[in-house]
């Protein structure tokens, strides 16, 4: 298990855990949904399992406690969108994260935060990953992502299903709508978080990696 650095960004002064593995092909950084933030345990797990796939994680809180305590920032999905292109922006400067490529995981409302910083930062990331998350809230910059994005629903949440599929039309490049059978919202059934890491892992090495190599080749 990795071991997870407290960071702080600032301003405004968003505290967040860094995980770094021994050798890192990408870094994913973690949207939250409404209501969680970086002691997620279910994007805890997530963080866990991509660190020994060789990715390096940064899960942080996209508001202030006294932010969140007004619950309009919670849906706010324009402010968490600019807070996450800020953590990109802080991360990118790091020593250890210098030149990864980066990807986007986001969960419930994160995603569409996740998808609204993926469209305003093209030319940086490299591949998003929502898991049970609301992209419709994204709409009006679906055809803007250009990052490759995987779309991961449970299959008993039906109401989130349909948003995804409908929110899948409107995304323009590279896309994919993976359902886990028996999962609810949360993915507390047994094995159905285990299924998203295994998704989620793959579409990050398919693409980051990928990217990362086809830089190189270029530069060279």
């Amino acid at each position: 298990m990795l071991d997870p650095i407290a960071v702080r960004l600032e301003p405004p002064g968003l505290e967040g855990l860094l995980r770094l593995p021994a050798r890192m092909s990408g870094l994913v950084l973690f949207a939250h949904g409404s209501g969680s933030g970086r002691l997620s345990p279910r994007n805890n797990h997530v963080a866990q399992a991509l660190g020994r796939a060789g990715f390096a994680t940064l899960l942080f809180d996209l508001l202030t406690e006294d932010e969140a305590a007004d619950r309009s920032n919670v849906f706010d999905i324009g402010l968490l969108g600019e807070r996450l292109c800020r953590a990109t922006d802080w991360a990118q400067q790091q020593v250890p994260l210098r030149g990864l490529p980066v990807g986007y995981f986001g969960a419930s409302t994160g995603a569409a935060a996740a998808l609204t910083a993926a469209a305003a930062r093209p030319a940086v990331i490299g591949a998003v990953v929502s898991r049970g998350g609301r992209p419709d809230l994204a709409a009006p910059v679906l055809g803007a992502v250009r990052a490759p994005t995987l779309l991961i629903v449970g299959s008993l949440d039906h109401a989130v299903l349909d948003l995804n599929r409908k929110a899948l039309a409107g995304l323009a490049d590279q896309k994919a709508l993976e359902i886990v059978p028996g999962a609810t919202h949360l993915f507390e059934e047994p094995g159905t978080l285990d299924r998203v890491v295994t998704l989620a892992a793959d579409w990050f090495r398919r693409f980051l990696v990928l990217e990362r190599v086809e830089k190189s080749d270029v530069a060279t």
